[in-house]
């Protein structure tokens, strides 16, 4: 990896006894790192208005859900490619109650929303006549866009850790484990 961001920010290898690795060039590669992977969900995968209501329809139909249930469980179907906020589910929630079609109830400090007969009948409808938001096409290559990315943003931020608390012999075994790791990615590519 000699002459590449990360080569140049771990130093060279097998450097001086007592030398650490130059902490800001770490940090600096971690932040080369997040500008080269991490996506924005703002980007390519941005959902259309009436994602959000139709997500909120399909996963009220499934069970009672609270707000912050609802975001999740749209993040994880999506595999992390749409998380709506709190500022996009809220108030979708509020106008479907204003609507008939759905009931909050209130537990615990926490409103529980769940479908009404008349949200039942829209949501079978809204289901039956199109896919869930979070199968759309733009959420279907998540492991490219997002999950891959977020791994790569994780695991420099892990060596980061090794390299401000690690000692000489765990900073050691860290690069072996990266360099193995490279070495494994690579080779993923060979076999296509």
């Amino acid at each position: 990896m000699s002459g590449s961001f990360l080569g140049d920010a771990f130093g060279p290898r097998g450097g001086s006894a007592g030398q650490g690795w130059p902490m800001s060039n770490i940090l600096d590669a971690m932040e080369q790192l997040r500008a080269q992977f991490e996506q924005k969900t703002s980007g390519g995968s941005r959902m259309n208005k009436g994602d959000v209501r139709s997500a909120v329809l399909s996963l009220l139909l499934e069970q009672p859900m609270h707000g912050y249930q609802i975001i999740r469980e749209i993040e994880e179907r999506s595999g992390g490619t749409w998380k709506p906020s709190p500022g996009s589910v809220y108030p979708t929630l509020q106008l479907l109650t204003d609507e008939g079609l759905v009931r909050a109830e209130e537990s615990g400090g926490r409103k529980t929303y769940s479908l009404t007969e008349e949200g039942r009948a829209a949501a079978g409808d809204e289901t039956t006549e199109r896919t869930a938001p979070w199968e759309s096409a733009g959420s279907r290559d998540s492991g490219r866009m997002t999950a891959l990315p977020k791994a790569g943003v994780e695991l420099a931020q892990a060596a980061a850790q090794v390299a401000r608390t690690g000692d000489k012999e765990q900073v050691a075994k860290a690069v072996e484990i990266l360099d193995e790791a490279r070495r494994k990615l690579y080779s993923i590519l060979a076999q296509s």
